[in-house]
């Protein structure tokens, strides 16, 4: 690499031209007096005076006294590196907590008027989330959080399954909420045991949905190609338009807060639930599973 593609590497990170330049004389030299650097670097001296101070501010450079004149010289490359990084750290942390701050605001002035989310709205009552990222993920939270008296849910297992029902599912059932669910016979998904994920197995599958009944959840499974939904207190619909064929960050979830379409989605779940079979069931018919 040339010298001026470093130069353009470190004004990429900050660096300005001149700061530039002076740090690669320095890191050229030993030690070098500020007449030393101006000619190395091809800078007129009095220009240098300024950066040399910042650079030993800023822990870059040592600045060395002599009796007769300063001399200045570079600290190690990985010191600077690190000094680097911290600041930049530092500064993404500093951007972070003021738009957590921020936010914080927004929500004290205007959050019981925008936060409710446009599908509250008797005029909005579709919402579409796309993209392959963790909000699609609590805004089914949200909508969980939420529900009084019942959740129906269909489900295919993917990703990654723990075989513990989770808090908010948990928090549900004691207070009373009704928790019913069919899920798909499929292994296509994983379990994590001793801090490793591997694929699942049949008996994976039957340990995770009885996990879950002993918790309290209603499960029953079926070999019907269901969709992924869930219908909260028979008023709202989360459904998620899954295609192999499309890319994950392509994909998206509809809600629908309906009440006439929220009662047709229950028909279906229900019909679903009638014709699928308990886990003793399963167990005692050994049902060759979808990989």
């Amino acid at each position: 690499m040339t010298q001026q593609q470093i130069s353009e590497k470190l004004r990429s990170i900050g660096f300005k031209e001149n700061e530039s330049k002076v740090l690669m004389a320095l890191l050229k030299g030993g030690e070098m007096t500020a007449s030393g650097i101006a000619r190395e670097s091809k800078i007129i001296r009095n220009s240098i005076y300024d950066i040399l101070k910042s650079f030993v501010e800023e822990g870059y450079c040592n600045e060395i006294e002599t009796n007769t004149i300063l001399k200045y010289r570079s600290v190690d490359t990985r010191i600077i590196i690190d000094k680097i990084e911290k600041k930049f750290n530092d500064l993404n942390r500093m951007k972070i907590d003021t738009l957590n701050e921020t936010f914080q605001e927004i929500e004290k002035l205007y959050g019981d008027e925008n936060n409710r989310g446009a599908g509250d709205d008797a005029n909005q009552n579709i919402e579409l989330i796309r993209g392959y990222n963790k909000h699609r993920t609590l805004k089914f939270i949200e909508i969980f959080k939420k529900a009084n008296n019942s959740v129906l849910g269909m489900y295919r297992l993917r990703g990654i399954v723990s075989d513990e029902l989770n808090d908010i599912s948990a928090k549900f059932i004691q207070n009373g909420g009704e928790l019913r669910s069919v899920y798909m016979l499929n292994l296509n998904f994983r379990i994590v045991k001793d801090g490793v994920a591997r694929n699942a197995s049949t008996d994976d599958l039957i340990r995770v949905c009885s996990n879950f009944e002993k918790a309290g959840e209603q499960v029953r499974l079926t070999q019907s190609d269901i969709p992924n939904m869930a219908i909260f207190d028979e008023e709202t619909v989360f459904t998620n338009i899954n295609d192999k064929d499309i890319p994950k960050n392509k994909q998206a979830d509809i809600i629908i807060r309906n009440r006439s379409y929220a009662k047709h989605m229950t028909e279906l779940f229900n019909h679903h639930w009638e014709n699928s079979m308990t886990i003793d069931q399963y167990k005692s018919l050994k049902l060759n599973l979808v990989v």
